[in-house]
């Protein structure tokens, strides 16, 4: 690999300069004894140039994470393997780390190797690093490149060389579990058994699907039971439905705080959540970004892991409007909102006129700073949804992920026994 700053340290320098001056004044003045001292004062720094420049050369270097793809909080580890021959001199490495993957920028990860042991089973001279990380932030984080500096015992000639290019760590949001569902979106039945609703002429007039942990008993079809020799259950009046759209505002925006800890990551933590709850059931979705744009890995499947890698990379959006291309009306939608705007509201209900449900995030509680927004407040927008058709909850920087949807599956529940 290539070096940089290689070369005679200001150390090194000064002994040659100081060798030469000796060695010429000893011409002038006839002495032999004076002109051998500077001699070998001269020729050290040269020597040191040699060992530095061939443990540079010595030396190879990989890097493995374990795991390379994990969620944000996770824990992993990374190990650097050096190969080589025997060092002449020490070598000091480099590993570079970005703050979101671990350690803080101006404190990567250094490392003094002083020699390499003989590995058994393996040819030549070997040493193995590890260190830990625990990265506060999804994304694709580089950690590397790992450079190296070469120098001689006296610090006279020093070589740095880049011994390992960068890999990257794929930090995925994370996904919390959730139970239930609001009833207008599956009540556990899934989604698969309503488009065989449509089978057409000569359907049974009876559906059914394998039983599920909290299913009621009274719902078991017997004597599909006994055909098929494992518990069914019955789906009854259910309405045709295309799946469920799941939008996420990802606007700049509608969002407050920074990092981690900001409401976007909030709300992709939930997106994320949702998804994967839901795929987990059986039930068809698909996931849009504000502007319709659906959020899918080209030629990957829609499966969680191919979503939660998308998710991994998203960025938020300049876009200041919610509007966008009509929500599918043959789907549910299930939003997950930042703040609202004045105009937005009327956006959002010209795209989705029938309604659907929404977990609306109280951006206020995640401003430190406290500074008012431009929209008409958390609850009041939350009240102006409730009335335009839509089952909202309002989550806060405190509200879990989990509390949230409880609260969601809740409000729809009652809202379908009042009706």
């Amino acid at each position: 690999m290539g070096g940089r700053l290689s070369g005679l340290t200001t150390r090194g320098r000064c002994m040659l300069a100081g060798g030469l001056a000796t060695a010429g004044c000893a011409v002038l003045l006839d002495e032999r004894d004076l002109l051998r001292i500077g001699a070998f004062v001269a020729l050290l720094p040269l020597l040191a140039l040699l060992v530095a420049r061939r443990t540079r050369r010595s030396v190879a270097a990989e890097r493995t994470l374990r795991p390379a793809r994990l969620a944000v909080g996770g824990g992993l580890r990374v190990d650097l393997l050096l190969r080589g021959g025997r060092l002449l001199s020490t070598l000091r490495l480099t590993d570079a780390v970005p703050d979101a993957a671990g350690p803080q920028a101006d404190t990567p990860p250094r490392f003094t190797v002083h020699s390499l042991g003989r590995s058994a089973g393996t040819a030549g001279r070997s040493a193995a690093i590890t260190y830990r990380l625990r990265p506060a932030l999804r994304g694709a984080h580089r950690i590397g490149p790992l450079t190296a500096s070469s120098t001689d015992p006296l610090g006279l000639a020093q070589f740095e060389q880049t011994l390992a290019p960068a890999t990257t760590l794929l930090v995925v949001p994370r996904v919390v579990g959730l139970v239930g569902v609001p009833p207008a979106l599956g009540a556990g039945e899934g989604t698969p058994g309503a488009a065989l609703a449509h089978q057409g002429q000569g359907s049974s007039d009876v559906l059914v699907r394998p039983y599920r942990v909290g299913d009621e008993l009274r719902r078991v079809h017997w004597r599909s039971t006994a055909r098929y020799d494992e518990l069914m259950v019955r789906l009854e009046e259910r309405p045709w439905r295309g799946g469920t759209t799941l939008l996420l505002d990802r606007r700049d925006s509608a969002h407050r705080g920074r990092g981690a800890g900001s409401s976007l990551e909030y709300g992709i933590s939930m997106a994320a959540s949702i998804y994967a709850h839901l795929v987990a059931r059986g039930e068809p979705i698909t996931m849009v970004a504000e502007d319709g744009t659906e959020l899918a890995a080209p030629g990957a499947s829609h499966g969680t892991e191919a979503m939660l890698d998308v998710l991994a990379q998203l960025r938020s959006s300049a876009r200041a409007d919610l509007g966008g291309p009509e929500l599918s009306a043959n789907a549910d939608v299930l939003a997950v909102l930042g703040e609202l705007g004045p105009g937005q509201l009327e956006s959002l209900q010209a795209r989705r006129p029938g309604g659907g449900y929404a977990v609306l995030l109280d951006t206020a509680t995640w401003d430190a700073a406290g500074k008012a927004g431009s929209g008409p407040g958390a609850q009041a927008t939350a009240a102006a949804l409730r009335g335009a058709g839509w089952g909202v909850v309002v989550a806060t920087a405190s509200t879990s992920p989990v509390r949230a949807w409880d609260e969601l599956v809740a409000a729809a529940a009652a809202r379908v026994q009042v009706r």
